[in-house]
């Protein structure tokens, strides 16, 4: 997806009609009662469930391809959709089914003047795009909150996992046909490949809304290239930050979760800031915690000096620790692997994740509560997290049952997106003959 490529018009012309019925199959869904979405998610779970086996098998394979290329170990890891993950996956849509149905809430409304009643309420967005990689998770996730909410959907879920996704939404069809519905409300591009892709970011006016969830350079490509309006899903170069007034002991297994639970997934930490009022202590325990947890650490002069030993008269056994490099403060690793900074202020701590954070999610330790509320108020990121691990962010934990995605931009949506995320508004005027003067 790079700007050299042209795209082929019949694939273009094809996209777009799916795109049309998708929007067509799309109307009757918008107007479906919450009961009758609800029947159709719990049918899509109970069959994923059923046919587990069968999408393994199509995932192993994609698996396999995948080393053979030399794919890294974290893309490889977000590619696994084996039994365990599938029936996570699963109650993921019972849960999205329990949520509140938001299609026809009323968001606020007022009677006017001149006896006018104005309502603003919840519709669906219509006919969404997901453009993402590697991730066969989000192609259940994606459509269990596309058809509560009322929408279609249009996916483009890459190369590496098309045996998974299309094992997938093969079940996902059947039973949206059994339910009644048109199958076109959840539609794939990937037979047309890079190239589906292409078409999706050009189809304004067929596509309402665009989301890439990926990495960096997929991110980019669809911001810069879609004329289809996007809501960016950033990448995670995730910090936390010790603060001088930390709970050390609790500082250390929230550090360990957030960087070694699942070093794959964009909410694990990357940074580390740690204030030099408590370097001196801190930084050696926790650099033998990540040492033993096998995390490689990149580190600033500070950190050097003190933890290899030339302050303390103590090295730690064990431990790979390298001098970071500017870019490094840059860097999404999705590796065990962690920078390392000591600060001498929260202002500094506040002012680096700002300079390079993707504006994810950040995590502050400290038992101070003007720290506290000085460094949730000034970082300029969707998710603050306070005393816990950031591997909390996530639709999931956050109560939304699963996630588009979590946004890092600042338009409707930010941070972990759901249900209401996938819808707009409309305003419903109800007069009685009046005209305006």
């Amino acid at each position: 997806m790079n700007n050299g490529d042209s795209l082929d018009p019949q694939v273009f012309a094809s996209v777009c009609a799916m795109a049309s019925l998708a929007s067509k199959a799309q109307q009757p869904l918008a107007k479906a009662s919450t009961e009758a979405k609800n029947e159709l998610l719990i049918g899509i779970a109970e069959s994923l469930v059923e046919h587990a086996q069968e999408i393994e098998s199509a995932n192993e394979l994609d698996v396999q391809d995948a080393f053979a290329s030399g794919m890294d170990e974290g893309l490889i890891d977000r590619l696994r959709f084996n039994i365990e993950r599938i029936a996570s996956t699963a109650q993921g849509v019972r849960d999205v089914a329990a949520q509140p149905d938001p299609i026809g809430e009323v968001v606020r409304g007022n009677k006017m003047p001149n006896g006018m009643r104005l309502t603003q309420v919840r519709v669906p967005l219509g006919v969404v795009g997901m453009i993402y990689e590697a991730r066969p998770n989000v192609t259940v996730d994606v459509a269990s909150l596309a058809l509560k909410s009322g929408n279609a959907v249009l996916l483009r879920g890459g190369h590496a996992a098309k045996r998974t996704n299309a094992a997938t939404l093969k079940v996902i069809g059947a039973v949206i046909a059994e339910h009644g519905f048109d199958p076109a409300l959840v539609a794939t591009v990937d037979g047309f490949g890079r190239q589906g892709a292409m078409a999706m970011m050009q189809a304004r006016g067929y596509i309402d809304l665009l989301v890439p969830r990926g990495g960096a350079g997929l991110i980019k490509a669809v911001v810069q290239q879609s004329k289809v309006p996007v809501i960016e899903t950033g990448s995670g170069n995730v910090h936390i930050y010790v603060d001088a007034s930390g709970n050390l002991d609790k500082a250390v297994p929230i550090i360990l979760n957030a960087k070694t639970q699942r070093i794959s997934v964009c909410n694990s930490a990357e940074k580390l800031l740690v204030h030099r009022d408590v370097a001196e202590r801190f930084l050696p325990v926790i650099a033998k915690a990540l040492a033993l947890a096998d995390v490689v650490l990149r580190v600033d002069e500070s950190t050097y000096d003190i933890v290899s030993g030339l302050n303390n008269g103590s090295g730690v056994d064990g431990l790979d620790m390298q001098h970071a490099v500017e870019e490094d403060w840059d860097t999404e690793y999705l590796a065990l692997k962690m920078g390392v900074k000591v600060v001498d202020s929260m202002q500094e701590a506040i002012d680096h994740i700002n300079a390079h954070s993707t504006g994810h999610t950040e995590a502050i330790i400290a038992e101070d509560y003007s720290a506290i509320e000085e460094f949730t108020s000034a970082v300029d990121s969707a998710v603050i997290m306070v005393n816990a691990s950031t591997r909390f962010t996530d639709g999931g934990m956050f109560g939304l049952g699963a996630e588009l995605g979590i946004s890092t931009q600042k338009m409707h949506a930010r941070g972990p997106m759901g249900l209401q995320e996938l819808t707009t508004t409309k305003w419903i005027a109800y007069g009685t003959g009046q005209v305006r003067a």
